[in-house]
């Protein structure tokens, strides 16, 4: 029979009954230690029992007023974010993509009131920034991209970490406005920047009048073991985007700005039907709450730390194992050859994991992992790398 789904997702041969903590059953009662929390966005686990409060006890006053009217809980998420990054003001959304058509539509509206007619935006190789057409003309990926031509115009693409090259493009363009980036890049393989190339980025957009626009949208609300993967290098954006696990599960997304980029926005210049609904805010103050109350900050740190360790440590030596990075509970594992086929044997295993840029195993579990299971990660994982490595190509 065919599907009345459109053909959009490859998906593995598995449904999800339940969770608890780390952990989901299938609807045969097979448990999966979760490794990859719905591509980042469970980071307090399943069932968390402030989460599901927060959801249940909302739903149960009220779910939708619309952005017509006052959303108590709207502003005091808004407070919380703008207090935790240092920025002024906050507009929520429904996605990641949401939140960085919003920044785009902020940097040229801020270019525009400063007499600049057609603005241009600096942007990364093997970035990722979304799935509409501004944000997929922002992605560093040729394949996401094909077929979807003509995109918006406006966007000029450099290589990751090459501060020379930001200059250079910049030099070479007059109208450039902004630049947007990943402070640790997840669609990307998970690639971190250096530290030194975010400080001299910082220094280069001041200098030239140019916003800063970071994309936390994967690295952000503790990932990292920071709230923020910029703040790793000491710095502050002008506009930084977040969804994911903003809300532990619930559609979110959020830009905020400051400096320059506050204030920009006027009644008209941009909005949403659905964004920032108090349903979503709850959910987002509920888990600012238990990362804040749980340490779960200190916990990505720490765990996070054993887990690449651990990985480093049993991946040594092996043949094909190009590099084990990233920073947090945001990890990658290079492979010298596409390997796809992983995530489907580590399903069979218990172990739910995913596969970006073809040869990078990604994990991103929740951030309540602890040191046992971090432990059982590494030691399902590592042994299915082995064989998959040892394999004849």
């Amino acid at each position: 029979m065919t599907s009345p789904l459109a053909n959009i997702y490859a998906r593995l041969p598995v449904s999800f009954t339940h969770g608890q903590g780390v952990w989901l059953w299938d609807a045969q009662g097979r448990k999966y230690l979760d490794a990859l929390s719905g591509i980042g966005v469970s980071c307090l686990g399943h069932a968390h029992p402030r989460l599901v409060s927060a959801i249940s006890e909302q739903a149960a006053r009220v779910i939708h007023t619309s952005n017509i009217y006052e959303i108590p809980q709207q502003t005091a998420l808004a407070e919380r974010l703008t207090r935790l990054s240092g920025l002024q003001e906050a507009a929520f959304g429904n996605s990641g993509s949401e939140a960085n058509e919003a920044a785009i539509k902020l940097a040229r509206y801020y270019a525009y009131q400063c007499g600049n007619r057609h603005a241009h935006i600096i942007t990364m190789d093997s970035s990722w920034h979304g799935r509409t057409l501004a944000t997929l003309a922002a992605t560093g990926s040729d394949k996401a991209r094909k077929g979807f031509e003509p995109l918006p115009t406006g966007f000029i693409q450099v290589p990751y970490n090459d501060l020379a090259a930001v200059r250079a493009a910049g030099d070479a363009e007059p109208r450039v406005a902004a630049v947007l980036l990943e402070a640790l890049q997840g669609e990307g393989g998970i690639r971190p920047s250096d530290a030194e190339f975010l400080q001299g980025l910082r220094q280069l957009c001041t200098e030239r009048g140019w916003l800063l626009m970071i994309d936390e949208v994967q690295s952000g609300i503790g990932r990292t073991g920071k709230w923020f993967a910029h703040q790793w290098a000491g710095i502050r954006p002008d506009v930084m985007t977040l969804a994911k696990g903003l809300a532990g599960g619930v559609p979110i997304g959020a830009m905020l700005a400051g400096g320059p980029a506050a204030g920009v926005f006027t009644p008209g210049t941009h909005g949403t039907t659905f964004g920032g609904g108090p349903l979503v805010c709850a959910a987002g103050l509920a888990v600012l709450d238990a990362l804040e109350s749980e340490n779960l900050l200190d916990n990505a740190r720490t765990v996070g730390e054993r887990l690449k360790s651990a990985l480093a440590r049993e991946l040594a030596g092996v043949n094909g194992v190009l590099d084990v990075r990233g920073r947090g509970l945001m990890l990658g594992i290079e492979l010298a050859r596409p390997c796809g086929a992983l995530a489907l044997r580590a399903l069979e295993a218990g172990l739910l994991i995913n596969v970006t840029r073809e040869r990078v195993i990604r994990l991103l579990p929740p951030l309540i992992l602890d040191a046992a299971q971090a432990d059982l990660i590494a030691g399902t994982l590592a042994p299915l790398i082995k064989r998959f490595l040892a394999e004849e190509t």
